[in-house]
């Protein structure tokens, strides 16, 4: 999509507050494009916005973002580009990953998949969930790990983003998968990509505030549940996840980074969850646990 002028909004944030930063950038909409961290465990993130953005509301936005995370407000700047496509210029610094079995990639990959794997299509978008961060690999290479073991048959993905994990299980198993999210962009982006990657007929995505929709209620038990989303909302759902989850089933955690895994794992375990597997990405960790 070609414009007239874009604009970006250039910050350094603390990896361990990464994930509020990126949730009060997305309210701004545009392409996120996430750095890697440095020596001092900082990335830089560069939103890419087709109009300029208002200087006061980023500031209010990030302030907020740094009063949640418990860290200093950061230093910002918004720049001008020149005429230029913008989304495929933001899409080029995301080159394709593998995650297990899966090949996540942008639609301005041209090449054919690697043989044998699993291709996701997901372009930058106003959703979490590109597959690169460490978290959704962990998920991704969690789900690999037990589709050797076992087919499920009533998955969920709680707080679905752009609905990566849920089209990922979709793929691997052809049964109807269930997409929850308390976020209506979150949802458009989800149902968009469920059609992209040809699995729109077997993903059924919901609005939700954590597992209180009727429809998760009346779909309930679910053998797999992915929660891709926060350490604190983790461990404050530990009793809906085990209230929802079937007996045998699995959860697979993820979002938390790995000095957060016990915060997560000791109200699951309380409620009658064992650790089955860990998978430890960078700073960020992947918990499966099992009932």
């Amino acid at each position: 999509m070609s414009t007239a002028a874009g604009w970006t909004l250039a910050v350094a944030v603390p990896l361990a507050a990464l994930r509020v930063f990126e949730a009060a950038l997305d309210t701004l909409g545009g392409a996120l494009v996430i750095g890697v961290a440095d020596a001092k465990e900082t990335v830089a993130l560069t939103l890419y916005l087709v109009r300029r953005p208002d200087r006061a509301e980023a500031a209010g936005l990030l302030a907020a973002a740094a009063a949640a995370a418990g860290v200093a407000a950061p230093a910002f700047e918004i720049a001008v580009l020149p005429e230029l496509d913008w989304v495929a210029e933001s899409q080029k610094a995301l080159p394709p990953i593998r995650a297990g079995r899966f090949y996540v990639y942008g639609s301005h990959v041209t090449g054919p998949p690697p043989p044998a794997s699993i291709p996701i299509l997901i372009d930058a978008n106003a959703a979490f969930g590109t597959g690169r961060h460490e978290s959704t690999r962990g998920c991704l290479i969690a789900l690999t790990g037990l589709a050797k073991r076992r087919r499920f048959r009533r998955p969920l993905d709680m707080g679905c983003g752009s609905g990566v994990l849920a089209i990922a299980m979709a793929k691997l198993w052809p049964v109807a998968v269930m997409a929850a999210d308390n976020d209506a962009t979150a949802l458009r982006v989800a149902r968009e990509n469920a059609w992209i990657n040809g699995v729109a007929s077997r993903l059924r995505c919901v609005a939700s505030d954590g597992y209180r929709r009727a429809a998760l209620v009346r779909r309930a038990p679910f053998d797999l549940i992915v929660a891709n989303i926060l350490a604190e909302p983790l461990a404050a759902m530990a009793n809906d996840l085990a209230r929802h989850l079937a007996p045998g089933g699995v959860a697979v955690l993820s979002g938390l980074l790995a000095d957060q895994e016990r915060a997560v794992f000791a109200p699951h375990c309380g409620r009658g969850l064992r650790l089955e597997a860990r998978i430890v990405l960078g700073d960020w960790a992947t918990l499966v646990l099992g009932r």
